[in-house]
């Protein structure tokens, strides 16, 4: 009885969730707004610190993280690598002076605040990610993912998800938690074999996938082989110790050189539409009201100096390898948040006390309000420069 009362409970949570999404969502619609923001405020509403009608926070979470690894996998299908490895200068060069501007940039807000050197090189870190959920679906809503601005923001996106695990690594360290020679071994050969799939992929051009012809005539089968090539890649890469999201975007660059993509995305566009929502409904779970109202002018100085700064810095080095102004400030616009990647270094400095309580909920705040702002931040850019 209990269990049947439980999963009652749950079904109804779901059930008040997808009216409040669907009730949000047309407001929203109406003023030509994305759905992300629908799916996070109904993460605030129904959460912990709303209403408290969705309790199970863990769960929720879980099924966002399939949903980030869908998203990752149906943007891989989508991407050319040919155009995508001509922007490497833009994704080396852009992702190295982000991060090293992100650091300077904490160092003036630390001096301040009192904080120690491992607390601003982790701090650093963390605002300078930029969100591929948030980013991608925006650019697939506006139909701009495979324009110029499009292409080298995926690639710099991609660089992060990369740079992820040295960046993981070196808080470890200044936490006094060092990977074990066997986790450090597993890293670089799990970054080597990713790198080997990308250029195998490159000089292949077209791939052929056993049985796809007999899988293509068979919708059901369809759907499994599709999950099993998504989630196993990301699988292997997990198992490296490398980005889940990683290893989905990989397969799915496979399934594009196979020129079996159509197939792919019709048999798992339902799944990706539920569990990346679920994604965006975690991250409005985490935004505590009350925490926000006690602190907002720290929260709000934050945000802003993180907007402004990651928006100048992306704009300046899109600008630099030759891409208009209006481009540039759009694509600065576009890599303005701080990204969801950044939970996981956040969560990693806390648990080895490297950051304090009050210091990982501000971070925790920080991250998700750039998030719901950041479809407001790119509308608003788009308006002031003209932009169609």
């Amino acid at each position: 009885m209990y269990l049947l009362a439980a999963a009652n409970s749950n079904l109804s949570a779901f059930v008040i969730l997808g009216i409040i999404i669907v009730l949000l969502g047309s407001i929203l619609r109406y003023f030509k707004q994305p759905y992300i923001i629908a799916y996070i405020l109904a993460g605030v509403l129904l959460g912990d610190y709303g209403f408290g009608i969705i309790t199970d926070q863990k769960l929720i979470t879980t099924m966002g993280d399939i949903g980030l690894i869908l998203l990752m996998f149906f943007i891989g299908m989508e991407i050319s690598l040919p155009g995508l490895v001509k922007n490497w200068k833009v994704a080396v060069l852009g992702t190295f002076v982000q991060i090293i501007a992100s650091v300077l940039l904490v160092t003036g807000i630390g001096y301040f605040l009192g904080w120690n050197a491992n607390q601003i090189i982790t701090m650093g870190f963390v605002i300078s990610l930029s969100s591929s959920a948030i980013v991608i679906k925006i650019l697939q809503d506006s139909g701009e993912i495979n324009s110029s601005t499009g292409k080298n923001v995926l690639s710099v996106l991609l660089m992060q998800d990369i740079l992820i695990v040295p960046m993981m690594i070196i808080t470890n360290y200044l936490g006094g938690h060092a990977p074990t020679m066997q986790e450090s071994v597993l890293q670089i050969i799990g970054g080597l074999l990713v790198m080997g799939a990308i250029l195998w992929i490159w000089r292949k051009k077209e791939i052929q996938i056993p049985f796809s012809q007999q899988v293509e005539e068979d919708h059901e089968i369809q759907v499994f082989v599709a999950l099993i090539i998504c989630f196993g890649c990301a699988v292997l890469t997990s198992f490296f110790g490398l980005s889940a999201a990683l290893g989905a975007f990989v397969g799915g660059m496979v399934i594009h050189a196979s020129c079996s993509a159509p197939w792919f995305h019709n048999s798992l566009h339902a799944f990706r539409v539920m569990f990346v929502a679920l994604f965006f409904v975690s991250v409005g779970m985490m935004i505590d009201l009350k925490y926000l109202t006690e602190h907002w002018v720290a929260v709000s100085m934050i945000i802003l100096a993180v907007y402004i700064s990651n928006h100048f810095i992306n704009t300046v080095v899109l600008h630099y390898f030759g891409r208009n102004w209006k481009k540039s400030i759009y694509g600065g616009a576009l890599l303005g948040q701080v990204g969801e990647l950044s939970f996981v270094l956040g969560a990693s400095a806390y648990s080895a006390q490297i950051i304090s309580d009050y210091t990982y909920q501000l971070t925790i705040m920080v991250i998700s309000l750039t998030l719901l702002i950041s479809p407001f931040w790119i509308a608003m850019t788009k308006k002031i420069i003209g932009k169609d």
